[in-house]
């Protein structure tokens, strides 16, 4: 069972709460779920539409085709009447001869009762065409509107006005809720992880999609004694979270492209002072103000090369809002451990869109410091000694009694004394690169693949493209011998896998959401494989299995 709702409308509909109060019902009537939101950058009009994709099996992306519509206005039926299923309904206030749609006159119906809560009408119908009760959804309104009590009667009347208003037209059954599962959109899960790495400073300054990063972690910040604020600009703010870290504190930022290039040289910085710090880019489509609610993968190169000069710097990107959750935990310890900058690469697809995932296993997420030990301190403290490892002792300010912890932004001997000799120059340009070699050689993540012992093609993808690929491979899978290679370290770059498959006679198909395949030309620079095809996309909005598939056979049949 594989069912696919787009609740479509105006900004100022309440088309977030409709979605909202149905993948809360959804999930506890024991559904898998995947949801996705495509969003103009405006408060008031323009065209808004959510997709939630509800099934028994787990999924991995969104669906093509409409099961059921819930248009808002005349414009969404309009626009996608043509994406309808052949067995579809449409749900809306229209006057339409269409055998698939259906009237439902909810501004009358909520006139008496709410006017504003029209979309409650919407969210009772859907459920009634669906054939589930109403129960669960009830319970999903007092939760939601549970700060603003005066309202929750309101909507459950409309939410069963809107029952009584139309006929049952599916059969769908109750699963039964599943204890072990929670729904989670990818900002939250970013969150999630810095929460249960033990992250106490965040500073931010909102910019779209990565605002919810903020909101999530403000949220938890007196249960959970972090302090979360909100900076003038990103370049304050990546300055904060540095202090953050240098007073003792696990420090983050979060922002979008156009943030991270006003950080560029606080990355810089952290890199020089070897101070860590996580930094999240919620992708966008840029440059300048681009599409700024939209989705992308096009500041890979820029993370990569952020600031001048070379220094040692990890760039990992979740490829769903679960992995988001340990990826972000897994980049703090690697911060610490290695005193680099790490920059998790999420994008709005999946910052913006939510999945059920199975409840966090926290048997395995050990947080690890790696703060020096005093014991082991003699003689003056040096903050940058040199090490066979690169790895220096780092204390905080008041950790080490009697000792200075110096840092700064020249380069500076074993101390953190400023100097200017070409001799210590060297060396600590040499100290910090064995850093990366040692993160290659004990931390380095090789991508996970998924296929045939010995494919003749291999889909590749970096972060967020992992599970429309897995599920075009699905699709592929009876007339082709393709396989997946998904990677969530793209920087430092790990090779043995691709390169083992490329031996192996594979051809490979980088699948990316940008303009000039960034990843395959990363790849190359790298090691010098080349990629057989390319499919890309650039418009902002997230591939689909279907789609991938698609157009992987139109590549290998021209």
């Amino acid at each position: 069972m594989d069912f696919n709702i787009v609740i479509a409308g105006e900004a100022g509909q309440g088309l977030k709460t409709v979605e909202g109060l149905l993948t809360k019902t959804f999930s506890r009537h024991g559904y898998y779920l995947f949801s996705t939101k495509d969003y103009m950058s405006r408060v008031r009009g323009g065209h808004n539409f959510m997709q939630v994709r509800i099934s028994d099996q787990k999924v991995a992306g969104p669906d093509e085709g409409i099961d059921l519509l819930l248009a808002l206005n005349k414009e969404s039926v309009d626009i996608h009447r043509s994406e309808m299923d052949e067995q579809g309904t449409i749900l809306a206030s229209i006057e339409d001869d269409a055998e698939n749609v259906v009237n439902i006159d909810a501004k009358e119906i909520a006139k008496e009762v709410n006017p504003r809560a029209v979309n409650t009408v919407y969210v009772g119908a859907a459920f009634k065409i669906l054939g589930l009760p109403t129960v669960e959804a009830e319970e999903a309104i007092r939760e939601h509107f549970a700060d603003k009590e005066s309202v929750i009667d309101d909507n459950l009347e409309l939410l069963n006005k809107g029952y009584q208003a139309v006929e049952k037209l599916y059969d769908l059954d109750d699963l039964g809720a599943k204890e072990n599962r929670m729904v989670i959109d990818g900002n939250s899960a970013v969150g999630l992880g810095a929460a249960l790495a033990g992250v106490s400073y965040y500073a931010a300054y909102p910019m779209s999609p990565s605002t919810g990063i903020l909101t999530y972690l403000a949220g938890k910040q007196k249960e959970l004694g972090i302090v979360v604020e909100q900076a003038e600009d990103e370049i304050a703010a990546i300055n904060m979270a540095l202090g953050g870290t240098y007073s003792g504190m696990r420090s983050m930022t979060g922002t979008s492209g156009g943030g991270l290039a006003l950080m560029a040289e606080g990355v810089g910085l952290a890199g020089i002072t070897e101070t860590p710090i996580v930094i999240a880019d919620v992708q966008r489509p840029g440059p300048a103000t681009g599409l700024p609610t939209r989705t992308g993968q096009g500041d890979l190169l820029f993370a990569v090369n952020i600031a001048q000069d070379e220094f040692p710097l990890m760039v990992l990107a979740p490829k769903d809002q679960e992995d988001a959750v340990y990826q972000t935990f897994r980049a703090f310890n690697l911060a610490d451990k290695y005193q680099l900058p790490v920059i998790i690469l999420s994008d709005q697809f999946i910052g913006d869109g939510s999945k059920t995932i199975d409840k966090i296993d926290l048997s395995d997420l050990k947080i690890e410091r790696n703060l020096a030990d005093p014991a082991k301190i003699s003689g003056d403290y040096k903050r940058y000694k040199l090490t066979d490892d690169g790895i220096s002792p780092r204390a905080y300010p008041g950790q080490l009694e009697g000792q200075v912890v110096l840092i700064d932004s020249d380069e500076h001997d074993e101390f953190g004394h400023i100097v200017e000799d070409g001799e210590t120059r060297n060396k600590m340009v040499a100290k910090r690169a064995k850093k990366i070699e040692k993160l290659v050689a004990e931390d380095l993540l090789e991508p996970d693949y998924e296929g045939p012992e010995k494919p003749d093609y291999v889909l590749v993808g970096w972060g967020s493209t992992a599970g429309p690929v897995q599920e075009a491979c699905t699709m592929l899978a009876d007339d082709y011998k393709v396989g997946r290679l998904s990677f969530n370290d793209v920087w430092p770059l790990p090779t043995k896998t691709i390169q083992e498959k490329v031996t192996a006679g594979a051809e490979l198909i980088f699948v990316e959401s940008n303009y000039s395949s960034q990843f395959a030309r990363l790849v190359r620079s790298e090691t010098g494989i080349e990629a057989d095809y390319s499919i890309l996309k650039d418009d902002g909005r997230p591939f689909s299995g279907q789609e991938i598939a698609n157009r992987f056979k139109e590549e290998v049949n021209k």
